[in-house]
């Protein structure tokens, strides 16, 4: 059964969600399925994973979506989630500066897993921009680690502000993440996305 999750074909694509833990992922997979936003925190235990489907001209695909378990106690069963990825949305708390300190050691184990595969769709998320008055992580900041990104993984690192509270750029986040793995793939020159249930 599960080596049918990481069969991946030409109409399916796996896609991680990584990060620290409480930075947002589970509440922004929720919010892209349609489900809402949960208040309260529910620890991911390793990886959850489910199913997407979007219209990307004319073309239906699926995201299989890994949102991986960000605590440390999760870090030696993660490389086997890695297996058969094809993207991956980094996602850090624009209220915590460690959350994007710490995407430099998930850049890394995912170099490690999947370093084969470049150039690799990456797409960086700053979570939690509702709370403007928290906010501490600066643009230089961030675009300090966008540069690191674009060497490691070659390729161009699509940055958006988002939050899982009110959904702000949650779509757009994934129909960016289409667009990447469409070119990577060279499938289509995508230029319209509309995401279904």
């Amino acid at each position: 059964m599960l080596q049918n999750l990481f069969e991946i074909n030409n109409r399916l694509f796996k896609i991680c969600l990584i990060g620290d833990g409480g930075t947002g992922k589970s509440s922004i997979v929720e919010r892209f399925l349609g489900k809402g936003f949960s208040i309260g925190y529910n620890l991911t235990i390793g990886t959850n994973i489910c199913t997407h489907t979007a219209t990307v001209e004319d073309r239906e695909i699926k995201f299989q979506i890994w949102d991986l378990a960000g605590q440390q106690r999760f870090e030696f069963v993660r490389k086997t989630f890695y297996r058969g990825s094809q993207a991956v949305m980094m996602v850090f708390d624009l209220t915590r500066p460690e959350t994007l300190k710490n995407l430099r050691e998930w850049k890394q184990e995912v170099l490690k897993n999947v370093g084969h595969s470049v150039p690799f769709p990456v797409v960086l998320l700053g979570n939690k921009c509702d709370l403007q008055q928290k906010i501490v992580i600066t643009q230089e900041e961030i675009t300090k680690f966008r540069n690191e990104l674009r060497i490691d993984f070659l390729c161009d690192v699509p940055f958006l502000l988002t939050s899982a509270l009110s959904g702000m750029n949650v779509h757009e986040a994934f129909e960016i993440l289409g667009y990447q793995l469409l070119q990577h793939r060279q499938i289509a020159t995508p230029t319209k996305v509309v995401t279904t249930s």
